[in-house]
């Protein structure tokens, strides 16, 4: 949660990791801007990508595998959960502080 404007992100995936991707070294096009005209700065967006370990196939006995036989089937599933702390606490007092965003995986 951000402590200034209360703004939540909750992650949860069925993938082991999270991986931070900052695009620093992605050099920007001079035109690169976004609503109203906004221009896009270094540092000006992330992504979150959920997966295995880089190192996961060097260390099999460590980590889970990434290995995928001929006919085999890779599924993954990720839901990213938006939300505000005031909000929280005004549906957790209705709802019985129920979570309103729990996906049915681990």
């Amino acid at each position: 949660t951000e402590p200034g404007s209360g703004r939540r992100l909750e992650v949860f995936t069925s993938e082991p990791a999270i991986h931070l991707y900052s695009a620093n070294h992605v050099p920007l096009a001079k035109d690169a801007t976004g609503k109203a005209g906004v221009k896009f700065g270094y540092r000006s967006g992330f992504c979150l990508e959920t997966q295995h370990l880089p190192d996961s196939p060097n260390n099999p006995e460590e980590y889970p595998s990434t290995v995928l036989a001929p006919g085999g089937h890779f599924r993954s599933a990720t839901a990213f959960c938006f939300g505000l702390a005031e909000a929280d606490e005004i549906l957790g007092s209705v709802h019985g502080d129920a979570q309103l965003c729990r996906p049915g995986f681990e």
